[in-house]
């Protein structure tokens, strides 16, 4: 991987709740292999309204936005960017449709459970 391709922002593209943050690192915390690896969010087609959301930990790619949330690293593609500018990423751990939501100003219309969206 080289440094040179990957856009670091001044501004976040998408921001993460105390919730969301506190998550990540219970997650952390569960999985060793996996503690300190940035958090990679993205859009990809599928789900009931067309695309959905992801998540996963990841390793940073050339071109991809990285940023910052307390010492959470959070690095996105430039195609996902476009679909999450102004997102906010939430945990719930709610029993029924608890986990990641992601509040999507930008979705026409989003799916109940907070995952799948029409941009």
């Amino acid at each position: 991987m080289s440094n040179s391709a990957t856009v670091e922002q001044p501004r976040n593209i998408l921001n993460l709740t105390e919730r969301a943050i506190g998550q990540v690192r219970s997650m952390w915390q569960d999985a060793p292999a996996d503690r300190g690896r940035p958090l990679r969010v993205y859009v990809e087609q599928g789900g009931c309204s067309g695309m959905q959301y992801g998540l996963v930990f990841d390793e940073i790619r050339d071109g991809d936005v990285v940023q910052q949330h307390d010492d959470v690293q959070v690095v996105v593609d430039p195609v996902s960017a476009g679909y999450l500018a102004g997102s906010d990423v939430d945990f719930s751990d709610e029993l029924m449709g608890g986990g990641f939501k992601i509040n999507n100003p930008k979705a026409r219309q989003s799916c109940g459970c907070g995952r799948s969206f029409e941009a």
